[in-house]
């Protein structure tokens, strides 16, 4: 992403303004944050259930969370009728955290380093700590591979290394660098040929016959302005939701570049993100102009506990840019943390912005269930949503989901279902480049819009280091034809739709989508796991040629990296 040198002298007035206000702030002492992964959040998030109430600390629809706060909220749990297997998944997570899990009873060094060196910690190949500086250094490892039933190859390969830390118990750092090759199910390559995009990745290269060749680089650093404000700067992805999916903000799309401020006081959380993205054009218009042109988001979410079990939050987000291919279009008007944006909108004169609203809940209750859902607002008009005439402008999404732990009586059972549905042309505005989206990936949910969504979740531990979870999708989804623009790519301008009127969920080229996966994960020693997976996906297009089946075993290798998965 390129910026000039106007943009970088707005950037530059506005972030001295904020740190001058704090300048003569001692700063607190600070933590690095637990990298965003399905198996590790699900066991926190699980822990939370069952101790009946919230955290104040941190709110769990902010992702990620703090190792700090997390490890403090882990030490307070009641574990007088945790099973033999909570009972390692508590040590887990403070072993994954074990900086601020030293004073704990059952926190222990490794009794057998390598060659005196390294692994003296379970968690850590190296680390260094003194009231100074505090350093983790682990090697990172993804190595799998399977075959199609159409006996197309199925194949992953990422090195790297992930490192965090702080310096003066203040300020924290985090560095996560992976070199990667992949061969993608087939499903998945269409996917990528549709959208010139591939999945969780930025920039990327044609690798050998149909694979595909990316650098993924993440990392931040963070500090506190005082015990209950906080800023964070980097290039890393952010979540806001308590489901499976998120349709306010998701982890599908790449990395970006952000600068983000959390107020966390009381019962309240308040986070305001600006972030620095690109709109992702073809890759012909990138060789040409030897850049991709800039666009910006600006987003901020506040949420309250307002009882001990339920917390609702609420959101408000926009999404700009200009025709100027080397920038020149921040606006530091946004730049203010407590205002409403289309209120800047109306004082600028300007209505390029893409806008949305929106609430989230979660609601625990029993010690065994989560309630939880999102609303998001695109545009609306009420009338035009009482005549039930399909206006083309009536843009939402709803999500309403549910967790039961232990269910039946059952340790370590838990399940999960979810329901997601977007209206056609949600996320979508007036140009591709002010759509919800970044490097032409789905910021909301990886689907787009216009689709109709039921998932299913069942996670059970039957052992300390064997874990199955199944997966169950079922979606009708209104897909559009390389003529046509009935509302589920949100990267095509809403100005190109088909028709005002008689607009409908599931509309274009109707499909209808199955997928289903069985994964048994084993793990060797701390942070290296084993994965056996089967995958069945099927859908059925009312136009043969945009119809796909895949059916595939794959195993792998892991260390120190979540699991991959390609569920849409």
């Amino acid at each position: 992403m390129a910026l000039n040198l106007i943009d970088i002298y707005k950037m530059r007035n506005a972030i001295c303004f904020y740190l001058s206000l704090f300048a003569f702030v001692t700063t607190q002492a600070q933590s690095t944050y637990i990298p965003l992964n399905e198996q590790s959040y699900h066991l926190i998030d699980r822990y939370e259930i069952k101790s009946g109430r919230l955290n104040d600390d941190y709110h769990t629809a902010v992702k990620p969370y703090s190792r700090k706060h997390v490890v403090q909220n882990i030490k307070k749990l009641d574990t007088s009728n945790f099973s033999s297997n909570d009972q390692f998944n508590r040590s887990f997570l403070l072993d994954d955290s074990w900086e601020w899990s030293l004073d704990t009873a059952d926190y222990e060094n490794a009794k057998k380093p390598w060659v005196k060196t390294f692994y003296k910690n379970k968690a850590d190949l190296f680390y260094h700590k003194d009231k100074d500086f505090d350093l983790h250094i682990n090697p990172v490892l993804y190595f799998g591979g399977g075959r199609e039933s159409n006996a197309e190859q199925i194949f992953i390969n990422s090195r790297g290394v992930e490192l965090r830390g702080m310096i003066d118990n203040k300020v924290g750092f985090y560095t996560f660098l992976t070199e990667n090759q992949y061969f993608f199910p087939s499903y998945v390559n269409q996917r990528i040929e549709k959208y010139d995009a591939v999945p969780d990745a930025n920039f990327w290269k044609p690798f050998k016959e149909g694979g595909y060749d990316f650098f993924n680089a993440r990392g931040y650093i963070n500090f506190n302005f005082t015990k209950h404000i906080s800023t964070q700067f980097g290039h890393d992805k952010n979540v806001i939701g308590d489901g499976y999916r998120s349709l306010i903000n998701s982890d599908y799309a790449g990395a970006n570049t952000f600068w983000k401020i959390n107020l966390n006081v009381w019962k309240l959380n308040y986070q305001v993100i600006y972030n620095f993205m690109n709109t992702g054009q073809s890759r012909d218009t990138l060789y040409q102009t030897n850049t991709y042109q800039p666009k910006y988001n600006v987003f901020h979410h506040l949420s309250m506990n307002i009882l001990k079990n339920l917390n609702i939050g609420v959101f408000e987000t926009v999404t700009y840019g200009c025709d100027d291919p080397n920038g020149g279009c921040f606006e530091p008007a946004y730049l203010n943390p407590i205002i409403f944006y289309r209120s800047i909108e109306g004082n600028l004169g300007s209505s390029n912005g893409n806008a949305m609203l929106g609430l989230n809940f979660k609601w625990n209750f029993f010690n065994h269930f989560s309630l939880y859902g999102q609303g998001v607002l695109d545009e609306f008009k009420l009338d035009e949503v009482r005549s039930g005439t399909g206006w083309w402008a009536n843009k939402w999404g709803v999500q309403l989901g549910g967790k039961y732990i232990d269910a039946f009586g059952l340790k370590n059972l838990d399940l999960q279902g979810e329901v997601n549905i977007v209206r056609p042309y949600t996320y979508s505005h007036s140009k591709s480049k002010t759509s919800y989206t970044h490097y032409g990936q789905m910021l909301g949910h990886p689907l787009g819009a216009n689709f109709e969504e039921l998932v299913g979740i069942v996670r059970f531990q039957p052992f300390k280091r064997v874990t199955v979870t199944s997966k169950l999708i079922l979606a009708n989804i209104g897909l559009d034809t390389l003529s046509s623009n009935w509302g589920q790519n949100i990267l095509l301008p809403y100005t190109t739709r088909e028709q005002d009127y008689g607009n409908k969920i599931g509309q274009g080229v109707n499909s209808k989508m199955f997928y289903m996966d069985l994964n048994l994960t084993y793990m060797l020693r701390h942070n290296l796991f084993i994965d056996f997976r089967q995958v069945y996906r099927r859908e059925n297009a009312a136009i043969k040629d945009l119809s796909n089946e895949s059916f595939f075993f794959s195993m792998a290798v892991r260390l120190n990296i979540a699991a991959r998965n390609f569920e849409y």
